[in-house]
């Protein structure tokens, strides 16, 4: 007589769920990582706040792109400076014909100096074909085209004013050609669609800052206002262009609009503090020579503002999706739980963020340290010169900046990530307990079973033993 074996305990669990539960619950459960959907931001007075925050500052940034556009009447003026100062050159390519190093048109017997003239074929221009040469280079003076050699592609300039050659450049457009689609192929195969959005951003990025930022300040406007505007409208199109327009990404460009706003409030104050006159460089002097009304000490606090928006566009995007995460696998996790842990992996993140900050700067800034470690002044004295302390102004600010992101970002996504009704009320899923060892109750044992007798858990049920792992003799 066959006895019906009792089901599996997960075969009867499933069996009780129709299949209209498991969509239905399968809804919920992405519903609710998605914040809701925007359905359930009005009901909510933060979330609301938040969203009317992100809209207001989307409306200002329009206004200012609007306002802050610039002419082209001042641009033209600044660029016919630029050519009557001889810094707007032409630039063509050629092709090195012959090297030869001779005696100096200008040595004499007593001090005998050698030179090298250069020879190259225009490969474009009204003169292309022609071969020409390059003024002599005194091999004691110069390092630049001590590796030209016959067969390179160089970038000459020239004058109009004087019909003048000079050596401008090498010619490196076609390796980073290769690069360039080297670098795409890698970001659209490893991240697919968010890997192309994300090189339309990156191309959107050079677009503000090329046609807007640069002429716009040419145009008098003030630098800060220009560079406030910009960031803001940078982080608007990358954020929302990369990860899709959604509530999460709304969190993660309000946190990262507020720790920019810090950044910049700071980086204010400590440029009135320290006084920087923004004119520490070559390029800076040259600056007010162009146009009149260009503010050069904006125009560094605008460059610190803007050079802090990569990193913060890390850390909140970054915030975000941890905290979804952690939401996922645990939805009963209430939001003081989720903010502590969100922000306990913030702070390793920030932890390493910080340091590269430190890392770019003074990497950029590599032969300015070199100068600096021969000049024979103490650290605190190097320090204080203006190229170096907006270095450290830069860094520290953007870092203070960096670390507010953190607990407002992780604040913001737990509110907005909470489970709904129907997640919150599941009850916790908790590892399958251990099955006892149950004896039939109309045969009782009078004694304990002998231990041949009873038996043992296998291998998945208990710690693994080196036994389990020898070999079977028989």
């Amino acid at each position: 007589m066959s006895t019906a074996k009792p089901a599996p305990e997960n075969t009867a669990t499933s069996s009780l769920q129709s299949p209209g539960h498991d969509h239905s619950h399968g809804h919920s459960h992405g519903h609710s990582h998605d914040g809701g959907g925007w359905s359930e931001w009005p009901r909510t007075p933060m979330l609301r706040s938040v969203l009317v925050l992100v809209a207001v500052c989307a409306v200002a940034t329009v206004l200012g792109l609007i306002a802050l556009w610039p002419s082209e009447e001042d641009l033209e003026t600044a660029v016919s400076n630029a050519d009557e100062m001889g810094l707007v050159t032409d630039r063509l390519s050629a092709v090195v014909t012959d090297v030869t190093d001779q005696r100096c048109s200008y040595s004499t017997p007593e001090r005998p100096q050698l030179c090298r003239v250069i020879s190259f074929e225009l490969t474009e221009g009204p003169d292309e074909g022609d071969v020409l040469s390059l003024p002599e280079f005194n091999l004691l003076q110069d390092r630049v085209t001590d590796r030209v050699e016959v067969g390179d592609k160089i970038i000459v300039g020239y004058e109009d004013a004087t019909d003048f050659y000079f050596y401008a450049d090498r010619d490196r457009r076609v390796s980073l050609a290769w690069l360039g689609v080297l670098f795409a192929a890698i970001v659209v195969g490893f991240g697919r669609l968010r890997g192309l959005l994300a090189l339309i951003a990156m191309a959107s990025t050079l677009v503000v800052l090329i046609v807007f930022v640069g002429p716009s300040v040419l145009d008098g406007n003030d630098p800060v206002l220009v560079s406030v505007v910009a960031a803001a409208a940078i982080a608007f199109v990358s954020l929302y262009l990369t990860h899709g327009f959604t509530p999460t990404t709304t969190i993660a460009l309000s946190g990262t609009l507020a720790a920019l706003g810090l950044t910049f409030g700071l980086s204010w104050a400590m440029f009135e503090i320290a006084r920087f006159t923004g004119l520490a460089t070559e390029e800076a002097l040259i600056l007010p020579f162009l146009s009149e009304n260009i503010n050069v000490a904006g125009l560094l606090l605008g460059g610190a503002v803007i050079g802090a928006l990569g990193a913060l566009d890390d850390v909140t995007v970054t915030q975000v999706a941890t905290v979804a995460e952690i939401r996922r696998r645990n939805p009963n996790l209430s939001s003081a739980e989720l903010i502590t842990s969100g922000i306990r992996i913030g702070r390793e993140h920030i932890a390493s963020t910080v340091n590269t900050l430190l890392l770019a700067y003074a990497g950029a800034s590599m032969p300015l340290l070199l100068l600096f470690a021969v000049s024979d002044q103490s650290l605190v004295m190097i320090a204080n010169s203006e190229l170096i302390a907006v270095e450290i102004v830069r860094t520290l600010c953007g870092s203070i900046g960096l670390i507010a992101a953190v607990p407002v970002t992780t604040a913001l996504a737990a509110a907005v990530l909470r489970p709904t009704e129907d997640e919150s009320s599941l009850p916790e899923k908790r590892p399958p307990r251990p099955k006892a060892i149950i004896y039939p109750t109309n045969e009782e044992p009078s004694s304990p079973p002998h231990a041949d007798e009873v038996p043992s858990p296998s291998p998945l049920e208990r710690a693994p033993r080196w036994e389990d792992f020898a070999p079977d003799d028989t």
